[in-house]
C-alpha cells in the first residue's frame, strides 16, 4: 500500500518542524511538503502530489476556511484537516460543513493526529467526542450549539470577514461575487443571528474566539 502524503500549511516554523517529525516517524506516512501562508498552500497543492494536507486557520495572508474552499473546489481529491489552536465547539461544524476531513485541536496528541490523517485518506471525516456530539444533536441552534451553527458555509464566510471589519465591497472583490449579493448575504445573517449592525457581529466574534 502506498505512504500516506502529507503536506503542512502553518504559518508558525516550529509548528511545521513539529508535525515533520510526526509525520516522518509513521511508517505508511511521507512528507509532501509545507507552506506558511494561504497563497504558498495553493501553489503547493496545484504542483506536489499529496493526499492529506493539515491546514491552520490562522494564516497571515487569507482566511483557511477561505484556503479551504479553494482547496475542495479545485483539488477535491486532497483530504483537508483542519489544525487549530480555536475551539473546536465554535469552529468544528463550520469547517466539516466547508469540507474539511475533520478538526484536530493543536492541544491533541500525535496519535489523535494520526489517527485523523489515516481517516482522512480512506474518504472518512475525523471528528473529536465533543463535536460528534454536536453532530448527532441533528438541530441546528440547537441547546449547548454556538449561534452561529444556524449559518450556512458561505454566510459564515462572510460572518467571519465582517467580524474583521471588511467592507461590503472588499469582501464582494475577495470573493468575485457582487455588492448586492453580499448586502444580501449580510441582510440574511444579521436576521438569523439576531443582531442589527456589524459591530454586533464584531462583538459576538471576540466574545467566541471566532477572531484570526
Amino acid at each position: 500500500m502506498a505512504a500516506i502524503r502529507v503536506a503542512v500549511v502553518d504559518d508558525h516554523q516550529l509548528v511545521r518542524i513539529g508535525l515533520k517529525q510526526i509525520i516522518e516517524a509513521q511508517a505508511d506516512f511521507v512528507w509532501a511538503g509545507e507552506a506558511k501562508t494561504g497563497r504558498e498552500a495553493l501553489t503547493l497543492v496545484r504542483g506536489t502530489a499529496c493526499d492529506v494536507l493539515l491546514l491552520d486557520l490562522s494564516l497571515p495572508d487569507m482566511s483557511g476556511l477561505d484556503v479551504l474552499r479553494q482547496i475542495k473546489s479545485h483539488h477535491d481529491a486532497v483530504a483537508a484537516l483542519v489544525l487549530s489552536a480555536y475551539p473546536e465547539s465554535q469552529y468544528g461544524l463550520n469547517v466539516l460543513r466547508a469540507g474539511a476531513s475533520g478538526f484536530v485541536s493543536k492541544s491533541a496528541d500525535d496519535g489523535e493526529l494520526c489517527r485523523a490523517i489515516r481517516a482522512a485518506v480512506r474518504g472518512g471525516r475525523y471528528v473529536s467526542p465533543e463535536l460528534a456530539e454536536m453532530l448527532v444533536s441533528g438541530l441546528q441552534g440547537a441547546p449547548g450549539e454556538p449561534r452561529h451553527s444556524v449559518l450556512s458555509e458561505r454566510e459564515f464566510q462572510i460572518f467571519c470577514k465582517l467580524a474583521e471589519g471588511r467592507s461590503v465591497s472588499e469582501i464582494a472583490a475577495s470573493l468575485f461575487l457582487s455588492v448586492k449579493t453580499i448586502s444580501t448575504y449580510r441582510t440574511r445573517i444579521l436576521e438569523k443571528m439576531g443582531m442589527k449592525t456589524n459591530a454586533d457581529i464584531t462583538y459576538y466574534a471576540i466574545k467566541s474566539n471566532l477572531l484570526q
